[in-house]
């Protein structure tokens, strides 16, 4: 056969879809092979990349089909390719190269992500606009955009997001919201404005506390008077019947924060399920600064636990020597 004719009813190399990692090649043939007969009498085609630093090519693709696409390939980058077709009679002939360039890398939740933890307003708004990344996409923690900017205080981001969809009540895997995030890092211009925006106090997270629970852990005052302001209930519950006031006394012993908790009626004596009360668990954890606030606010030293113990006997089993001695001047003015 000639392989004039041969090299007629074969088409050139061109360039099919392009994507930011990938590149289409595509070659005709006039008459399809006939399957039927034996594979040496099939046409071949093999498709070369070039290797632009050594100026060589390489085989990616040998085969009977009339396309093939080029994976894995860099974004934003060109690639030169040829094609040789072996026909049955053995003639070879290659054609002219091709190049064509893969796009750029679309935007994704990693640059959305990226722009938040750079507070990078500019870069926030064009992948936002870009209309190809979801506002609440998750990073690996499963901390949305809007989480991020709560926690970080990037209000301005904070305001950009939830216009662009962001949802304000969205919680990740342990329940947490981003109100509840900026409760806890002390960001009070972002907890207002995610409250105007219909973010919800009375949400729990997965452990059952609620935004005035992380408040009170981060031991953040304004945050605190804010959401008594606001109208959230001093005494609410966690799922091990821990209230606002007893994380104080786990977390922090935080002083000022235990008094504004008190003054808007916090209950000192409440009691968890395992019975233990806002004075027992600061005992535990030597805040006598925290112990005298309780005392001086109606705290009972006597209150015992589900295992039959009370304050007075864990300052002596710890031996608390500071807080032995308020607690028997508690006692002391009790009796007079």
């Amino acid at each position: 056969m000639d392989p004039a004719g041969e090299r007629q009813r074969s088409g050139v190399l061109t360039v099919g879809q392009v994507s930011h990692h990938s590149i289409e090649l595509i070659w005709t043939r006039e008459h399809g092979t006939d399957w039927t007969d034996p594979p040496e009498n099939w046409t071949c085609f093999i498709l070369e990349q070039k290797n632009n630093r050594k100026h060589t090519y390489k085989e990616i693709h040998k085969g009977y089909n009339t396309c093939f696409t080029v994976e894995n390939l860099e974004p934003k980058t060109t690639y030169t390719f040829r094609l040789k077709v072996t026909w049955p009679s053995g003639q070879q002939h290659y054609y002219p190269s091709v190049s064509a360039s893969t796009e750029n890398e679309p935007l994704n939740g990693r640059n959305l992500h990226n722009a938040v933890l750079r507070s990078d307003e500019l870069e926030l708004r064009r992948v936002l606009q870009s209309i190809k990344v979801t506002v609440d996409v998750p990073d690996k923690l499963d901390f949305t955009p809007l989480m991020m900017a709560a926690m970080k205080g990037f209000t301005s981001g904070v305001q950009i997001l939830v216009h662009h969809g962001a949802d304000v009540n969205k919680r990740n895997r342990s329940g947490k919201d981003s109100l509840m995030l900026a409760c806890f890092h002390g960001h009070l211009d972002v907890v207002r404005f995610l409250r105007s925006c219909g973010a919800s106090w009375s949400s729990l997270d997965r452990s059952g506390c609620c935004a005035l629970h992380w408040a009170a852990a981060g031991g953040h005052l304004p945050i605190l008077q804010y959401l008594i302001q606001d109208g959230c209930e001093v005494d609410v519950q966690d799922g091990t019947s821990w209230t606002p006031l007893m994380n104080i006394s786990v977390f922090t012993g935080d002083t000022a924060a235990a008094s504004l908790l008190i003054k808007a009626g916090a209950d000192v004596n409440v009691q968890d399920k395992d019975g233990k009360t806002p004075l027992m668990v600061a005992v535990l954890n030597n805040y006598d600064h925290l112990v005298k606030i309780l005392l001086e606010n109606g705290a009972d030293p006597n209150i015992q636990n589900q295992s039959g113990v009370s304050a007075v006997e864990m300052a002596h089993a710890f031996e608390r020597k500071n807080i032995i001695s308020l607690l028997m001047d508690e006692e002391s003015e009790t009796s007079n």
